[in-house]
């Protein structure tokens, strides 16, 4: 990775402990990280590894209790909710494993729920014919498949124009034909948009579309590699 690329998240030292009960759960222990503008970056990692912790935090979701986090000049770990939730709207695309789309509103509708609010957004049908569902936008959520249903809420994460995508085990849900053609869409908008994109999942085998793997494990970076050959999702090998 080119170090001169614009930095966009700059992690230094970050920790984070939950208190589960009497039981002091330490999910981040020192975590160091950069990520660069434009970039697509796997994060793999076992469950409790602290790869959603951590991605929660870098979206705003979640607060870390030391260390340094900024987003560009903003200062993540000291701001507050209120500056949080200004964060989130208008500079983060949330993508998770369950789709969490409302069930009485048509794909059209559940992407119209983000460009409403949002301050540069593109249309709900642009950005639904952008993950290739122009003939699918007046259908609801039980009329889709499960495919069909994440690529509604990638383009309901997409429609506001984030800078930054964060996805959450996309693919944890579908099978592996329906889970590649997720992931190509994924890379597509990274691509086509340059939106910086970080994915986290605990499959080894996505880590071969990124511009770089973050393995974490016990709270830890454990390494970050470059990925001189970025394979696109189809020919990737479940």
């Amino acid at each position: 990775m080119d170090e001169k690329r614009e930095v966009v998240f700059l992690a230094r030292g970050v920790t984070k402990t939950y208190l589960m009960g009497e039981v002091r759960i330490q999910a981040l222990r020192g975590v160091d990280l950069t990520l660069h503008a434009g970039e697509l970056v796997v994060m793999l990692g076992a469950s409790g590894s602290g790869k959603s912790t951590l991605l929660n935090i870098l979206g705003g979701l979640d607060h870390a209790d030391g260390g340094e986090v900024r987003y560009r000049d903003q200062d993540l770990v000291r701001a507050d909710d209120r500056a949080l939730t200004r964060y989130r709207r208008h500079h983060v695309g949330f993508v998770f494993q369950f789709y969490n789309l409302i069930s009485s509103l048509t794909a059209r509708e559940n992407v119209a729920i983000v460009t409403e609010i949002a301050r540069d957004p593109m249309s709900p049908e642009d950005a639904l014919a952008l993950v290739g569902l122009e003939d699918r936008m007046d259908h609801f959520p039980a009329q889709l498949s499960g495919g069909e249903q994440q690529r509604v809420a990638i383009a309901r994460a997409v429609a506001k124009r984030p800078d930054v995508l964060l996805c959450d085990e996309p693919t944890g849900a579908l099978d592996s034909r329906t889970g590649i053609r997720v992931l190509r869409v994924i890379q597509d908008i990274n691509r086509e948009l340059g939106t910086t994109t970080a994915v986290i999942t605990h499959n080894a085998v996505i880590g071969e579309m990124a511009d770089r793997v973050v393995r974490l494990a016990d709270g830890r970076v454990q390494s970050v590699e470059d990925n001189p050959i970025r394979k696109s999702p189809d020919q990737l090998v479940w």
